[in-house]
């Protein structure tokens, strides 16, 4: 074989060696980066799953009360249908009357213990329940009948003027007997004369445990 020729032929030879061994290697490489792409995928999922987690897992906030009032409501039975709160274990206790709501709310500092349906003074300027801050008072009744309003009350409690505002059952008449139509309102509308109205239950809860000089916030 002439030089020239022979020194092609080798050159050829070269080159059909390299081609050869590239094709064996680019699989190999191919194979590496998947493996690496997959792996990458997979610390990206496993990054992402504790974010899913902790958005199904937010802590309850502090003040948050689960309520159990009684639906529908009886004017005759308590509010909630579980237990009324024991005061030894909560002798900080305050109440809250939401006018906004019609509801009475016991209070340990911002925890809510207790709900209870309510009907406060009709607004009009006359019969409104005053807002602000008081104390519960000496004043209090197992009944009365008032004959200017003709209307009486089971369970009475003061807490602003000495007998004028009180906590107190649902209306009755003069014999007594409760008054269905007002008792409708309690929890869902104003219609008492400035005085809060609250079921049997309530008020009878309210007049043997709530003490003297306890805190009733109305807003």
């Amino acid at each position: 074989m002439k030089p020239l020729a022979k020194l092609l032929h080798q050159k050829t030879l070269l080159i059909c060696g390299l081609i050869f061994i590239i094709l064996l290697t680019i699989p190999v490489i191919l194979g590496r980066n998947l493996d690496y792409l997959e792996s990458a995928k997979t610390s990206i999922v496993k990054k992402k799953a504790p974010k899913t987690l902790a958005y199904h897992n937010h802590p309850k906030q502090p003040n948050q009360h689960t309520s159990s009032l009684r639906v529908p409501m009886n004017y005759l039975k308590s509010s909630e249908t579980k237990p009324y709160p024991n005061l030894q274990q909560h002798p900080q206790l305050w109440i809250k009357v939401s006018l906004k709501k019609q509801r009475v709310y016991l209070i340990d500092q911002n925890k809510i213990l207790y709900t209870m349906y309510a009907s406060t003074g009709i607004e009009d300027g006359e019969r409104n329940t005053p807002k602000g801050t008081y104390q519960i008072e000496s004043e209090r009744a197992p009944y009365f009948y008032s004959p200017a309003m003709h209307e009486g009350a089971f369970y009475a409690v003061s807490f602003l003027n000495h007998g004028i505002y009180l906590f107190h059952s649902t209306p009755t008449n003069q014999q007594q007997q409760f008054l269905p139509d007002i008792a409708a309102d309690l929890g869902k509308r104003p219609s008492s004369h400035g005085c809060v109205h609250l079921t049997v239950a309530d008020s009878k809860w309210v007049y043997d445990n709530i003490p003297y000089n306890t805190k009733v916030v109305i807003k």
